[in-house]
């Protein structure tokens, strides 16, 4: 397994960056996220993941070691497979994904091209328990005010509502709730919403 490379990034594409170690040239397959933050010319590490199949080696690139393990996680589920993974990473940074695994949040899951409903369910069935496991993971379902009020207005503009309309919404039932999470605050903002119209 080469958990990690590091090396001067000879080259960056759509996909993947080519990193020189120790005069070879290593193709990683990497989220644009990670890509954005490489330059030629420079050096860098990442932490990588290397996926064995008959025909091929492929490795698999990540800016920390968080998403690296979410990436191996991902893969346990049966019809996920490391180019799967990879998008879903590339949808959701490690935070909202771990969010969204542990509420049950399949309408954000299902924004990641490839998974649907059932693939959703299935991830959130398999990794619910699974997820906090992750070193770094904790906190999830205690995350602060702040983070709970931009993740629930989001998912509201997201489902229609107007931004304004969903602030005063979510600040209004934060300011009601003492140990609210992102699920409830949500289902709690759904319903006054709902009233409303």
């Amino acid at each position: 397994m080469i958990s990690s490379v590091r090396g001067e990034v000879l080259s960056v594409s759509l996909d993947h960056v080519v990193v020189e170690v120790g005069g070879v040239g290593l193709a990683v397959q990497c989220t644009p996220s990670t890509l954005a933050t490489l330059r030629r010319g420079e050096e860098t590490r990442l932490h990588t993941a290397l996926v064995v199949r008959e025909d091929s080696l492929t490795l698999f690139g990540f800016a920390d070691a968080d998403a690296r393990e979410l990436f191996g996680l991902l893969q346990t589920v049966s019809g996920i497979g490391p180019r799967l993974a990879l998008a879903t990473l590339a949808v959701l940074d490690p935070d909202k994904l771990r969010a969204a695994l542990v509420e049950g949040n399949i309408t954000v899951l299902t924004q990641v091209p490839g998974i649907g409903r059932k693939g959703a369910e299935r991830l959130t069935l398999e990794l619910r328990d699974k997820v906090n496991a992750i070193p770094g993971a904790e906190g999830v379902t205690s995350a602060a005010p702040s983070a709970i009020r931009a993740e629930v207005v989001e998912a509201l503009a997201g489902l229609g509502f107007p931004a304004k309309q969903a602030e005063l919404t979510v600040d209004k039932v934060l300011s009601e709730q003492a140990d609210a999470n992102t699920s409830t605050v949500l289902r709690a903002a759904l319903a006054t919403l709902g009233r409303k119209r």
